[in-house]
């Protein structure tokens, strides 16, 4: 972060922040005449690898910007010792740098045109099944799935999977009648984008068919979904790679057949 002032009268502070190829040096500039212990506790940051559980993040709810507040609660957790009981002005510095400069300004105006382009979506779609937007878990999975959950130890999780490679798990979850909707949700936000003359933000860069289903209003129901339901289990099987801290998920479908994305 660049601070006013003549460049031969800064102190230059090397502060080190891990990145996936090593610690990249990030140079925080101190204006001449600020006490040098205001800084100097803070010279050999580096960020911690696995978030610290026990740490309770402060409170970034009235904090305004292209970041949601449970970013920065999360970014928190993975502050060095050192930097955990500063004032919450100087943590949120501290993480925004590292958020401007591991998150260029391409990529944040992206995310920006996609957050408008949802809005707008949000403020003219009427759902078709109303029902699916928030969640009723009786009504979405089958009672297997409810029970295993609701028990959450290994042993009830593997009594309803499959595991045909290591690693990889297979079960029953949902109920027939709520994919039918799903589907036909989809297919009416299609219909809807096409005489509205929208255009469909797909999936990813390689599926020319489908859609992102947090796109017309069902980011709230899955975040509920992956919160209640899919943790408990990442927790188990997945805790070396992150299992136990989900905090974001990709919801959408794809479509394929004889004359749509036949290559894939």
């Amino acid at each position: 972060m660049a601070l006013e002032g003549p460049a031969e009268r800064r102190d230059e502070v090397q502060v080190a922040m891990g990145n996936g190829n090593g610690v990249a040096p990030l140079q925080v500039s101190r204006p001449a005449g600020r006490p040098a212990a205001a800084t100097a506790p803070y010279a050999d940051r580096r960020l911690r690898l696995n978030p610290n559980a026990e740490h309770k993040p402060q409170d970034y709810s009235d904090v305004r910007g292209e970041y949601a507040p449970a970013v920065y609660s999360a970014l928190e957790r993975h502050l060095p010792p050192s930097l955990l009981d500063a004032d919450r002005g100087v943590k949120l510095h501290f993480m925004r740098d590292i958020l401007a400069r591991y998150w260029p300004q391409g990529e944040r105006n992206k995310v920006q045109r996609h957050k408008e382009y949802r809005q707008r979506i949000l403020h003219l779609y009427k759902p078709l099944h109303e029902e699916l937007y928030n969640m009723h878990p009786s009504a979405f999975f089958l009672p297997t799935f409810l029970e295993a959950v609701s028990s959450n130890s290994e042993e009830s999780f593997r009594s309803i999977m499959t595991e045909p490679i290591p690693g990889v798990y297979s079960f029953a979850m949902l109920q027939p009648a709520f994919c039918e909707m799903l589907l036909e949700e989809v297919e009416n936000f299609e219909k809807w984008v096409h005489a509205m003359k929208f255009k469909i933000m797909r999936p990813n860069t390689m599926n020319k068919y489908g859609a992102v289903l947090d796109d017309f209003g069902l980011e709230a129901m899955l975040n509920q979904f992956m919160e209640q339901f899919i943790a408990p289990i990442s927790r188990v099987f997945y805790a070396e790679v992150g299992g136990g801290t989900l905090d974001s998920h990709h919801a959408f479908v794809v479509e394929y057949g004889k004359d749509r994305d036949v290559e894939l």
